[in-house]
């Protein structure tokens, strides 16, 4: 059996476990709502501060922050799964079967990813009811569902990385809150870089979650510049590509301690 075809039941199973529990989706939805309203109405006066380049609506300014928002922190927990299979021991049975190893994280991975996902629509859809209008459409919609998914990618692969590594689900917790925001205030996704100190300035040039914010933003305001986008998506690739290398290398972590 391949590679594609482990990580297709792996997917499977973990899927069927979040069916059963719908509530997950539906509780890690009410923080961004909370922060689409309540942002979207305290900070709307925003676009009028001489130099706001977000355009005439803070509401579509801030549409693209929460989604990718919403992407690191629901993927951040991932790694909570894999520490449920190693106390029930799922864990150990899959390492002495021919399971491949790659598709223990990418199974967990796109499973994660088909829960974003939904909360993303879910998300898009009421800040179009609350009035945002995305004039990039379809296609400026699916580039911020791409930036968003390699996003999850990056950050469910490195909670699965640290969890197989210490253990602990103290640790994971500790750590996904301790990455997850930061990199979301060093970014452009609640203010226009240009707003900002210099020094912030300099260090969201090398965040991931800014590259993600800035090409969705651009694509779904009906921005053209796709050398832009393009060059942040590709960024976004390759930190999500060594992220899933570095959580498959924690399986061998897991395994020397045995």
């Amino acid at each position: 059996m391949t590679a594609l075809t482990h990580s297709l039941y792996m997917t499977q199973r973990h899927t069927r476990a979040l069916i059963r529990q719908p509530w997950f989706v539906a509780i890690t939805l009410v923080q961004p709502v909370i922060w689409l309203v309540l942002f979207g109405s305290l900070f709307k006066s925003v676009v009028n501060i001489p130099g706001f380049t977000g355009g005439d609506s803070y509401l579509d300014f801030l549409v693209p922050g929460v989604v990718i928002m919403t992407a690191i922190f629901s993927s951040g927990w991932s790694g909570m799964g894999a520490i449920d299979d190693v106390e029930r021991g799922l864990m150990d049975r899959y390492l002495v079967g021919p399971v491949r190893r790659s598709s223990l994280i990418v199974g967990r991975i796109v499973s994660d990813a088909l829960s974003v996902l939904v909360q993303v629509a879910i998300i898009c859809g009421l800040a179009w009811l609350l009035g945002a209008r995305f004039e990039g459409g379809i296609v400026g919609l699916a580039i911020l569902f791409i930036a968003s998914m390699l996003l999850v990618f990056t950050f469910a692969s490195l909670s699965n990385a640290v969890a197989l590594s210490v253990r602990q689900r103290e640790s994971v917790i500790g750590i996904n809150q301790f990455m997850v925001l930061p990199l979301t205030f060093v970014s452009a996704a609640f203010m226009p870089l240009s707003l900002t100190p210099d020094w912030l300035q300099t260090l969201a040039k090398f965040n991931p979650v800014n590259w993600a914010v800035e090409a969705g933003r651009e694509a779904l305001t009906g921005g053209t510049d796709w050398a832009f986008i393009g060059a942040r998506l590709i960024g976004l690739l390759v930190v999500a590509i060594l992220s899933g290398m570095l959580a498959t290398r924690g399986f061998r972590s897991y395994q020397k301690s045995l």
